[in-house]
C-alpha cells in the first residue's frame, strides 16, 4: 500500500507530532508540506522538521487529506477553505473554540462528510485495550466510568466511546477547588520546584441518561505532574475495569481478577529493541502494536493508528475514526463542565443538530 500522503496546516507544537510521524514511518505516511504564515516561521520547520512549506492550503502537494493543527479561533474557517475545495480533512481537539462556534461550523460543513476530529485518546493502547475489553462484553453492559487522567473533551471523549453513548442531552454538575500542589514536571521538563502552590481541580459528575453515568477529576498540569497519576474505573454489570485490573462474574460460584498484561520487548537480555508488542487479557489480545519498529511512546502511536484510520477512510477501506459530530459533542459537554464547575449550577445540554 502507498503511504498515506497528508499535509499540514499549522506549524505549532500539535502539528509536529503528525509531521513526526512522516519521518518515523515513511512506508506509512508521507507529508506533503506544512502551511505557515510566513516565509521565515516556514524556513525555521523546513530546517527543523524537514518537510517543505507553502503559504495557502491550495499549494500543497496533492494531498490525501490535511490535518488542520491550529489555534482554535483559526481552526474553523481553515475547515472551512478546505472543505470548500472537497478536501477531506482532520482538525485537531477541539474544531472551534464555544458552542456557538461548533454550531456554525456544523452549520457549514457538518453534511459534507469530509471532516474527521483527532480526538486521539481513545487510540492510545491503554484507553484501546480496556474499550476491547467494554466492548466485548467482558465486564457485562458497562454503566459508569470514572476518570482522573486527560482534559474535558479528551475525557469526555473517550467516556462516551467506553459506554457508546450518543448525543442525548446531559446533566453536568460540577465543583472546583483549590489544592497545594508541588509541581515538579511541565511541559520543558523538571521544573526544580521544591514548594507547593495553588492547584485548581475541577471534580464532575455527568448523566446521560439510561443509567449511565460519569466522574470526571482533573487536576491542573495533571498531563505532567506525576504526583497525579491517570486512573480510570468502568463499571459493568459482571465487573469492573479498575485501571489495568479486570474483575468479572464467570458463573454463579467464580468471581476472577486478571489483569491486562503489556508484552514488550527489549528487556533485560531481549535483543529486539525496546517496542510495545501488544496488550492482552488471559491470552487475548486486546491491542497490537500496528507500529512495531518504530519504537513510539503510547502517545505517538495513538497519532499514528488515528492517521492510519483516518487515510483507510478516505480510501474507502474503513468508516470514519472519529467524525466531527462526535468532536462537537466531546467540546460541547467539555464546556458544560467548566460552565458547571465556574456557576456551581448544574447545565443541561440539549440535543445538537449534529445529533441528527
Amino acid at each position: 500500500m502507498a503511504p498515506i500522503r497528508f499535509g499540514v496546516v499549522g506549524s505549532g507544537w500539535r502539528a509536529e507530532f503528525f509531521v513526526r510521524m512522516a519521518r518515523l514511518l515513511p512506508e506509512q505516511f508521507a507529508c506533503v508540506g506544512v502551511v505557515t504564515r510566513t516565509a521565515e516561521r516556514g524556513a525555521e520547520v523546513e530546517r527543523a522538521w524537514g518537510v517543505p512549506t507553502v503559504r495557502t492550503a491550495a499549494e500543497l502537494a496533492a494531498p490525501e487529506l490535511v490535518v488542520v493543527a491550529t489555534p482554535w479561533p483559526v481552526t474553523p474557517e481553515a475547515v472551512r477553505e478546505l472543505v470548500a475545495r472537497g478536501v477531506p480533512v482532520l482538525a485537531e481537539t477541539p474544531p472551534a473554540p464555544d458552542a456557538d462556534g461548533l454550531r456554525a461550523l456544523w452549520g457549514d460543513v457538518g453534511t459534507s462528510g469530509l471532516v474527521q476530529v483527532a480526538e486521539h485518546s481513545p487510540f492510545m493502547p491503554a484507553h484501546a485495550a480496556r474499550i476491547a475489553a467494554v466492548h466485548g462484553g467482558i465486564i457485562g453492559e458497562a454503566s459508569s466510568v470514572q476518570i482522573s487522567s486527560t482534559h474535558l473533551y479528551h475525557a469526555v471523549g473517550l467516556i462516551r466511546r467506553i459506554l457508546s453513548v450518543g448525543f442525548d442531552g446531559v446533566t453536568v454538575r460540577a465543583t472546583t477547588t483549590t489544592e497545594r500542589l508541588v509541581d515538579p514536571v511541565g511541559r520543558d521538563g523538571f521544573t526544580g520546584a521544591r514548594e507547593a502552590r495553588n492547584a485548581w481541580n475541577i471534580l464532575a459528575t455527568l448523566d446521560f441518561g439510561h443509567g449511565r453515568r460519569a466522574l470526571y477529576d482533573f487536576t491542573d498540569n495533571q498531563w505532567h505532574n506525576p504526583l497525579r497519576t491517570n486512573r480510570i474505573v468502568v463499571r459493568g454489570s459482571h465487573g469492573e475495569i479498575v485501571d489495568d485490573a479486570v474483575t468479572r462474574w464467570v458463573d454463579e460460584r467464580t468471581i476472577l481478577t486478571s489483569t491486562i498484561n503489556r508484552r514488550v520487548s527489549g528487556l533485560e537480555q531481549n535483543l529486539d529493541g525496546f517496542d510495545l508488542e501488544h496488550l492482552s487479557l488471559d491470552g487475548r489480545v486486546l491491542y497490537r502494536n500496528e507500529f512495531h519498529g518504530a519504537r513510539l511512546a503510547d502517545d505517538d502511536l495513538a497519532v499514528a493508528g488515528l492517521l492510519q484510520a483516518t487515510g483507510a477512510w478516505v480510501r474507502g477501506e474503513a468508516d470514519q475514526p472519529y467524525p466531527l459530530a462526535d468532536g462537537c459533542q466531546d467540546h460541547l459537554l467539555g464546556l458544560a463542565i467548566e460552565e458547571a464547575g465556574r456557576t456551581g449550577a448544574p447545565v443541561i445540554t440539549a440535543r445538537e443538530a449534529w445529533a441528527d
